[in-house]
């Protein structure tokens, strides 16, 4: 059986048997985090290689019913082969994008922050709409959200939302959202309703676990504390739980509040920091400087990666991949595949 390019079966079937070979090692539970690690690695190697091969033995059935119809030609048949042909399309394309996410943390968790740029309250109020659009996605891929932190706007919407994404290859399908998104609509706080444009920054960091040989000196941080203003239930906002640190070499500021106690607050700062600290390392130590977070620029006209425009058109455009849609509810609910599959694709 033979597979080129992305469906190199091959290549996956011998990782798979090296993987399995440590699996039946003696030693193997010595190590717990490098034996989750194994035992993922195998369970995701094992679904593609079964979606592949599971493709390919209905392409060469469907094949056989082709041959078939040359002989006598059945309608039914044939209608039946053209839906296939659809099914085998989008099933190709979602293995194609997965076995593209092979890079170093592409399995990770990820922590993604929604930041207000430019544009006062109508900037807060679409950093709310991203916000939303990108919980409505992780739902659409049972994807676990918890908001760490979340800052309100003056006057409606959000200045900022640090959401924690968990699932499996979250930080390898979320990684190309990273940068400005801008909205342009009739403003809804305009008494005139004259036409906005409002800008949001989206950061994305993968939630590290393995190798993180961080090690952070305490009077390398600072540390304060506050009463939570946020999400967390009953209790959150009666004691000084939510937690603030900054590291002061980097200047890096990491807050939570979601937790109920000052203690797991802390502990997820720390987490989150630890992360940000080991990416912020790799890229020093990559020549390509942008690899994982990308081009860092202002929040501001002209430095956006994707446009929504509401009015005069309806239009959703990718300014990297050139991708666009009409359809902008639909994106604004969370239907991004589109733009995330063709940004994987394009790199």
């Amino acid at each position: 059986m033979i597979y080129g390019g992305h469906f190199d079966i091959d290549k996956k079937d011998g990782e798979l048997k090296a993987l399995e070979s440590e699996l039946n090692s003696s030693h193997f539970w010595d190590d717990k985090n490098r034996a989750d690690e194994v035992i993922a690695r195998i369970n995701g190697l094992k679904e593609k290689i079964e979606g592949i091969k599971k493709i390919k033995e209905s392409i060469t059935a469907d094949l056989d019913m082709l041959n078939l119809l040359k002989e006598d030609d059945d309608p039914e048949i044939r209608e039946l082969i053209i839906k296939n042909i659809d099914e085998y399309s989008n099933s190709v394309e979602k293995i194609e994008v997965e076995l593209l996410l092979d890079g170093e943390y592409d399995d990770c968790d990820c922590i993604l922050e929604v930041h207000s740029g430019a544009g006062g309250t109508e900037a807060c109020d679409w950093a709310n709409m991203l916000f939303r659009m990108y919980t409505r996605w992780c739902e659409r891929h049972n994807y676990r959200v918890e908001v760490i932190d979340s800052l309100a706007g003056e006057e409606t919407g959000i200045k900022s939302v640090t959401m924690s994404i968990k699932g499996t290859n979250a930080y390898g399908y979320l990684k190309g959202e990273k940068g400005i998104h801008r909205l342009v609509r009739l403003s809804p706080f305009d008494t005139n309703h004259k036409r906005h444009t409002s800008f949001a920054s989206i950061d994305v960091i993968p939630e590290i676990k393995k190798d993180l040989d961080i090690v952070i000196d305490d009077k390398d941080i600072r540390v304060d504390v506050y009463r939570s203003s946020g999400h967390g239930g009953q209790g959150v906002n009666t004691t000084d739980s939510a937690v603030r640190i900054t590291h002061l070499p980097t200047n890096i500021v990491v807050t939570c509040q979601n937790g109920r106690s000052q203690i797991q607050n802390k502990e997820e700062a720390m987490m989150v920091l630890k992360s940000k600290l080991k990416l912020l390392e790799i890229e020093k130590q990559n020549d390509e400087l942008q690899k994982f977070r990308g081009e860092q620029k202002n929040i501001e006209f002209g430095s956006q990666i994707r446009s929504y425009v509401l009015h005069p058109y309806s239009m959703v455009k990718d300014h990297r991949t050139n991708v666009e849609s009409s359809n902008v509810d639909k994106i604004l609910d969370g239907d991004i595949d589109i733009y995330i599959n063709a940004y994987l694709k394009r790199r």
